[in-house]
C-alpha cells in the first residue's frame, strides 16, 4: 500500500522541474524567500495563511520563551513547505519526513536555497514506523496526511510515542462527509485506492483511546469550500503543467482538476475539513 501512495507523489524529475519553473517565473535561486515558493509547496487547503493561523491557536511565536529550542515534526512534509514556514515564523527548529524520496530531496534542494538548513532539516520515511526516539518533539504538525494512512491508530500511537510528555499533536485534516463519493482525482489520490477519509468523530475516538486530551477543534468545511472554489476560477484561466510555478509540477494533468473536484466535493459534503489541537499528558 505504502508504494502505491509513494508512486502517486514522486513525479519524475521533481527538483530538476521545480528548479526551471523557478528561473522561468523569474525567481534567483541564491536568494528565495520561503513566499517565493507557496505556489508549490504550500497546496493543502488555505495555503500559508491556513499553517500560520493555526499555529497561533496554540500561541506559538517568536516572543515565547524559548522558542528556538522547539523541537517541531511535520509528518508528511512534502517539499517541505510547511517546515520552512514554521521555522521562518516562529523560530523553532523543524524536521520534516515523507514517504516520498523524491519529496525530500526537492526539499532539501529548496531549504539550501531559502537558507535555511540549520532551522530545518528533512528524513525519508513512514509515519507507520516513525525513526526517532521516544519523547523527541514539542509538537507534530500532521497536515493532509493522515487521508492517505489506513492504519490511523498506528499513526497515532506513533505521534504519541515521539512527542515529550505536554506536547502537542496539530491536525489540519481532511475528513469523510456525510454524502459520497469523493470524485477523483483530488491532491491525496488519483482514485479511491490510496483514499482513506475516515469521520470525524471516529478519528476523534482513535486519539482518545490513545490518550490525547482535546485543547481545540474547529470545522473550517465552509471556509474550505470558498477557498477551493476561488482556486477552481483561478485555474481555468492558467496554464498547471510542467514548468509553469504551480501544482501541475508535482501532480502533472490531473492538477487541472483538483479545483473543481475539491469544491465539487466540499460542496456536496463528500469532504470535510477540520483543526484540532491535541495535547500529551505529562504523565504519559
Amino acid at each position: 500500500m505504502e508504494s502505491q501512495i509513494k508512486n502517486h507523489y514522486n513525479s519524475d524529475h521533481l527538483t530538476a522541474n521545480i528548479k526551471t519553473a523557478l528561473i522561468k517565473a523569474g525567481k534567483n535561486l541564491s536568494t528565495l524567500e520561503p513566499k517565493d515558493l507557496y505556489r508549490i509547496d504550500q497546496l493543502h487547503t488555505g495555503g500559508a495563511n491556513s499553517s500560520i493561523a493555526l499555529l497561533k491557536n496554540i500561541n506559538f511565536s517568536p516572543d515565547t520563551p524559548d522558542t528556538n529550542d522547539t523541537q517541531v515534526l511535520d509528518a508528511g512534509c512534502g517539499i517541505g513547505g510547511s517546515s520552512r514556514l514554521i521555522a521562518q515564523q516562529f523560530g523553532c527548529k523543524v524536521t520534516g519526513l515523507d514517504l516520498a524520496d523524491k519529496f525530500i530531496n526537492a526539499a532539501n534542494f529548496l531549504t539550501t536555497c531559502t537558507k535555511q538548513e540549520t532551522q530545518v532539516s528533512f528524513k525519508q520515511g513512514s509515519i507507520l514506523d516513525l525513526p526517532f526516539e521516544k519523547n523527541t518533539f514539542d509538537l507534530v504538525l500532521c497536515q493532509h496526511v493522515l487521508m492517505n494512512i489506513k492504519d490511523k491508530s498506528r499513526a497515532v500511537k506513533e505521534f504519541f510515542r515521539v512527542l515529550k510528555p505536554g506536547g502537542k499533536l496539530v491536525l489540519h485534516e481532511i475528513t469523510k462527509g456525510e454524502n459520497q463519493p469523493v470524485i477523483f482525482p483530488v491532491p491525496w489520490a488519483a482514485s479511491s485506492a490510496i483514499s482513506f477519509l475516515e469521520p470525524w468523530d471516529i478519528l476523534a475516538a482513535t486519539l482518545e483511546k490513545q490518550g490525547f486530551k482535546m485543547s481545540y477543534f474547529s470545522d473550517k468545511t465552509h471556509g474550505a469550500c470558498s477557498w477551493w472554489e476561488k482556486v477552481k476560477a483561478a485555474s481555468d484561466k492558467k496554464s498547471t503543467g510542467v514548468n509553469v510555478l504551480g501544482p501541475g509540477l508535482i501532480f502533472g494533468s490531473n492538477a487541472t482538476l483538483f479545483g473543481k473536484n475539491m469544491h465539487t466535493n466540499f460542496k456536496n459534503n463528500s469532504i470535510c475539513l477540520v483543526e484540532a489541537i491535541l495535547k500529551k499528558s505529562y504523565n504519559a
